[in-house]
Order: C-alpha cells, then structure tokens, then sequence
C-alpha cells in the first residue's frame, strides 16, 4: 500500500507514526488527563517542542505524549514543572549511558573473550 494511500503519519502497518503530529493540545490535554496550561508549561520548559499546524496551533504526536504523561506524574505530586522536567532529561540521559555502558562491555567482551580457567 503506498503512503499515500495509507493517510499522513502511517507507517507501513497502517499504524500511526509515533513522531506524526496527530493530536491537538486540546485533545492531547484530554488523553492526557491534564490541562492545556501543563502542556504549554512543558514546551516552555523545553522538554517537549510541540509542532504547529499552518494556523498556528500546536501538535503533539504519540511520543511526545508519553513525555507528557511521564512529566505529569511528579508534578501532580507537588514537583514543579522545571524540576519534573529536569528530572525526565536527566533520566533519559542516565539510561542511554547505560545502555552505551553495556554495548561497549559486549564489544570488548567480542574483541577481548576471558580466558578459560
């Protein structure tokens, strides 16, 4: 099927593309449970860069929702909005080092095999 007749944003299942920017704030505010302020506070906040349709108005695909939703737990438990952000970059932060950490431990353990006892 080609993409075209697949509709904007799908990928080859017929499944929407997890960057397409589907969602409006508003819809996205309701999925998320949440209120447009939070997800203009988190774009502010840079943690999120919502893309904006020909008028103007902010869209927010599938991935960015899920940060989304990951922002909005601590700060529905009295975090602020800067610190739930900071927090979630430096989280994402942690676990690329740590799978970078496991991959450079299986290339040398490729390269280097232990000895036999």
């Amino acid at each position: 099927m080609s993409e075209a007749a697949r509709g904007p944003g799908t990928v080859g299942n017929g499944r929407l593309d997890d960057d397409y920017p589907a969602y409006t704030m508003g819809l996205a505010a309701e999925m998320l449970g949440t209120t447009q302020g939070l997800l203009r506070a988190i774009g502010e906040a840079r943690l999120i860069t919502p893309l904006r349709s020909e008028g103007g108005h902010r869209r927010y695909s599938r991935y960015q929702l899920r940060i989304a939703a990951r922002a909005r737990e601590p700060v529905d438990q009295g975090t602020p909005i800067e610190a739930a952000c900071r927090i979630i970059v430096l989280e994402d932060q942690l676990e690329e080092a740590q799978r970078s950490n496991a991959e450079y431990r299986r290339a040398a353990e490729t390269a280097h095999p232990p000895a036999a006892a």
